[in-house]
């Protein structure tokens, strides 16, 4: 697959495709002719001599500092190597190929001033799979990711470190050369350019969107399970119920669950017992509209980064009638906001979860299922700490929902007195959503469980796709086993697409 890169832009799938997969990139020729324009009026800003920021003079609190036409390259470079001031440990090399690869798209829309070979390096490392080692703190979020950004930026240079083959840390000059690549030099602008963005939280809130999307999914899935392996009823997921409350998620979660039990003998064995429950707990009840708001947070989320990947984040920017501006476009708070937004909706997701599996695992609540899923509670403890350890992550994202975008602190004396912290909000937005997975994987065995110890009833087509995902690992109810590996494994079913396409080749498509 390769990813052309335009003077429009590109799309979150090309986002993907570059991050996880194998894709090439290309630069379209009306990028370069782009860049190429965008350069000449900086080059004749420098032969004006005229004060501009970040073309001839210094940064930040520095702005009012005139710096002498000859020491402008050493600027940019100066200004590289300064700002390269993280620490701790790195980044996964998926955020910093769609970090890098945002970047090369902000290049070629033509607005930073940068000669067309600056973006043509950066392509090189992604098409070479050379990537910066980025440690994780750094960026406040405004003027956009600056160091996190300057570490790559370091490497085109030949300095910093790449992350190598097995995630140790080498120094970039070695990783060029045996890539074939040569270092470039930076003109003025240059490196101010390669810095000045919102690539770095951007490219964590498009890979979490897409992650959400799947567990948003999936959790409608372990909800059936769980219902179904309580004997609870499908009546709260009829259409004309959420059709009197039109929150669109809602509808749609309603749908899905109402689907995934049908065609269920273990359904089918309490619809007309007139001793059940008239009402199921809130957990069961009310799953569509906990996951339904989560599903219309993330299509706000997901509005917002597409306006986001529109957007010329630089600052300055050249503009085509040859004025050279400063802005705030670099300021994070759009998608602080919306990655707080996301954390708290998986929260909630991931915390109604784990409620299902308490009252799976509880033989007063559960229906007549044994204590802990266990057939010989007692000697055996069945899930009972697969549900602590669920319980421990839902008080974890309990504190990760905490905004991190109200956080500003000023830095640059008071020059950048109000920041974003947007880095921060997409970096534990991705935490929650991994800890959502767990959350979903221990709700999937508890469902398992749940359903093969009502046998011989046999269950929904999703409950029997469930048991076979699971049943090479999990086994049979029985004595207790070493249960880690079990719950690694479940965890990788939720996070695989294959279990849903198994479903779906039953049931027909979720949304």
């Amino acid at each position: 697959m390769t990813v052309t890169i335009l003077p429009t832009g590109i799309s979150p799938a090309d986002v993907l495709a570059v991050a996880r997969g194998t894709a090439k990139i290309v630069l379209d020729p009306a990028a370069v002719d782009a860049m190429a324009a965008s350069r000449s009026i900086v080059d004749d800003i420098e032969a004006a001599g005229r004060p501009v920021y970040g073309v001839s003079t210094g940064f930040g609190a520095l702005a009012n500092t005139f710096v002498v036409p000859e020491r402008r390259a050493e600027l940019q470079h100066a200004l590289i190597r300064s700002h390269a001031a993280g620490v701790g440990a790195p980044m996964p090399r998926e955020v910093v190929r769609a970090m890098m690869l945002l970047r090369v798209r902000s290049l070629a829309l033509g607005r930073s001033g940068v000669r067309p070979l600056v973006a043509e390096a950066l392509v090189d490392l992604l098409n070479h799979d050379v990537t910066p080692w980025v440690p994780e703190h750094g960026s406040l979020g405004a003027s956009g990711d600056l160091a996190p950004l300057a570490h790559c930026a370091l490497v085109l240079l030949g300095e910093g470190w790449v992350l190598g083959p097995d995630g140790e840390r080498v120094p970039a000059g070695d990783s060029l050369r045996r890539a074939g690549l040569a270092p470039i030099g930076l003109a003025a602008k240059e490196g101010l350019a390669l810095i000045n963005g919102t690539d770095g939280m951007l490219a964590m809130l498009l890979l979490a969107i897409h992650d959400a999307a799947h567990l948003f999914t999936m959790a409608d899935v372990t909800a059936a399970l769980a219902i179904e392996a309580m004997l609870g009823s499908e009546r709260p997921f009829l259409p004309e119920l959420h059709a009197i409350r039109p929150h669109p998620g809602q509808g749609v979660s309603a749908a899905n669950i109402h689907r995934l039990l049908q065609d269920s003998r273990v359904m089918d064995s309490h619809r007309d017992d007139l001793a059940h429950a008239v009402q199921d707990a809130y957990s069961m009840r009310c799953a569509p509209q906990v996951a339904g708001a989560a599903r219309d947070t993330l299509e706000f989320v997901r509005t917002v980064a597409g306006r986001e990947l529109a957007s010329v984040v630089d600052n300055p920017v050249v503009l085509p009638d040859g004025r050279v501006e400063s802005t705030g476009n670099f300021h994070g708070a759009p998608l602080g906001f919306a990655a707080d937004f996301l954390a708290i909706a998986a929260a909630e997701v991931g915390a109604i979860a784990e409620r299902r599996v308490d009252r799976l695992l509880d033989v007063t609540r559960s229906r007549d299922l044994p204590a802990f899923l266990s057939p010989d509670a007692g000697v055996n403890s069945g899930l009972m700490i697969a549900q602590y350890t669920a319980a421990g992550i839902v008080a974890e994202n309990r504190r990760l929902a905490a905004p991190a975008s109200v956080d500003s602190l000023p830095t640059s004396g008071m020059q950048e007195d109000h920041v974003s912290m947007g880095w921060a909000a997409t970096k534990k937005l991705r935490t929650v959503l991994d800890n959502l997975t767990s959350l979903l994987a221990v709700e999937l065995l508890a469902g398992v469980r749940g359903l093969q110890l009502r046998a011989p009833l046999t269950p929904s087509p999703a409950g029997r796709a469930a048991i076979a995902a699971l049943g090479g690992v999990a086994g049979e109810p029985g004595p207790d086993v070493f249960l880690a590996p079990v719950m690694e494994a479940a965890r990788a079913v939720v996070a695989s697409p294959d279990l849903r396409a198994a479903i779906e080749q039953e049931i027909g498509p979720l949304g």
